[in-house]
This record gives C-alpha cells, structure tokens and sequence, in this order.
C-alpha cells in the first residue's frame, strides 16, 4: 500500500507512475532508476525526482545507495517469508480484537472498501488491485484503535505489496477473490476462531501464489515506461 503524502502535485505523479510500474512488473527488482532519465522522463528537475526517490524509499519500494543511487527494491525468499512469517503470528491475534470491538460503521466501511476491490478487478489494473486489497488489512487493523498495531500492521503490509508486485502472478492480485468478504462475515457473526483461521489461510494462499525465483531484463527504457 503506497500512502497519499502531502506533496507537490508533480512529485506525486512520479511516486505513482514509479510504484504502479513496479507493482504492473515493469520494473524488475534491482532496476536502477537513473535520475538523469527520471528528469527527462517527467520534464522536472532533480530536486523534484529527488524528493519523490525520497518519498519512495520511505515505503520500502526502492532502496537508495550510498555514493550508486535509486533501485528497485529487491526483497529475496528470506525477507519475503519473514515477511509473511510476522504477519500469520500478528494478524490472527489481532482478528480476535477486532471481532470483539467492531462496531455497525466499521463494518459498512469495510464492506464498502471490498465493493472498491471487486470493481477494481472488473477493470483489472493490478497496482490498484493491490493496492486495495493491501489497504483492506490495514483498515481491519484500524479497529482495534491499536496506533502501535496498527502502524506494525501497515509496514508489513507494504512490503507484502511490493513482493507481490514483484514476485506475484501479474494475472492476479495480492488477496484471491471473496477471501475478504468471508473473512468479514466471520468476524460479523462474532466467530473470532473462524475469522482467526480464515486470516491464516488467506495469508498462506498469498504466498503460496509467490515466484520468487522470477526475473526480468535489465536495462529498461524507463522513459518508455514509466510514461504508461
């Protein structure tokens, strides 16, 4: 999940056109992202795509180096399952508080957010499917009124956002279909052990839909694509 952060209009526009590109897999792990090019890419100035380098970095979707500069994130089969690892012990546990104080709004706004995500899938564009489905976990962390959860909740997520991007089928999205919704009812119907399974189930299928041996060409003509 990238988050909206209160910027120029310009850097915003290279934070998203950047992070769907690598969320679409047209930007391989590892990929340099040149400033020079970016600068030519967006018609800005360096301090603009600096800024905006900055901002992405912030999310864990590129890594800058030292004295090398910008590059596409590269988590390896460690990371990605240490990843899904902290979040089948964190996410069941904090079901089991959700289902217990979630209140008639929030569960109208969590049944409007997987109304969002079944639209997104029938106009498929796979960095909002993604992104979407990446939020839904985060707003049902959001109920529990836990802000050191929440936040935990919220990084995990967007690192499991980008493995998918990077490492998932590009047919599917993050969270295979109607797994939210049963997720949703289960916790509806106050069966915090069947929301707490269903959570683990969900998780695992996600990662099970991992190739974390994919790769891609080097060298891409990001001016080419990053104008998509």
């Amino acid at each position: 999940m990238i988050h909206r952060f209160a910027s120029d209009p310009d850097e915003q526009v290279i934070v998203d056109r950047i992070y769907t590109a690598v969320m679409e897999q047209r930007l391989a792990p590892k990929t340099k992202l040149s400033e020079s090019q970016l600068c030519d890419s967006f018609g800005v100035g360096r301090m603009r795509v600096r800024r905006a380098l900055l901002l992405l970095a912030s999310q864990g979707i590129i890594d800058l180096q030292a004295n090398r500069g910008a590059f596409v994130a590269c988590p390896d089969a460690k990371e990605a399952n240490d990843v899904f690892e902290a979040r089948k012990l964190i996410e069941p546990g904090l079901i089991g508080v959700v289902t217990s104080v979630i209140s008639k709004s929030d569960l109208a706004d969590l049944r409007k957010h997987i109304a969002m995500e079944d639209a997104a899938r029938s106009n498929p564009e796979r960095a909002e499917i993604i992104r979407l489905s990446g939020e839904f976990h985060v707003k049902l962390a959001s109920v529990s009124r836990n802000a050191v959860l929440i936040r935990m909740i919220g990084e995990l997520v967007t690192r499991t956002s980008l493995i998918v991007g990077l490492f998932g089928d590009s047919g599917k999205s993050t969270c295979p279909d109607g797994e939210h919704a049963k997720i949703l009812g289960a916790i509806e119907a106050g069966d915090a052990a069947l929301a707490e399974n269903l959570v683990c189930k969900h998780l695992m299928h996600i990662q099970d839909g991992l190739d974390l041996t994919a790769t891609k060409p080097d060298l891409p003509d990001l001016k080419k694509i990053l104008s998509q």
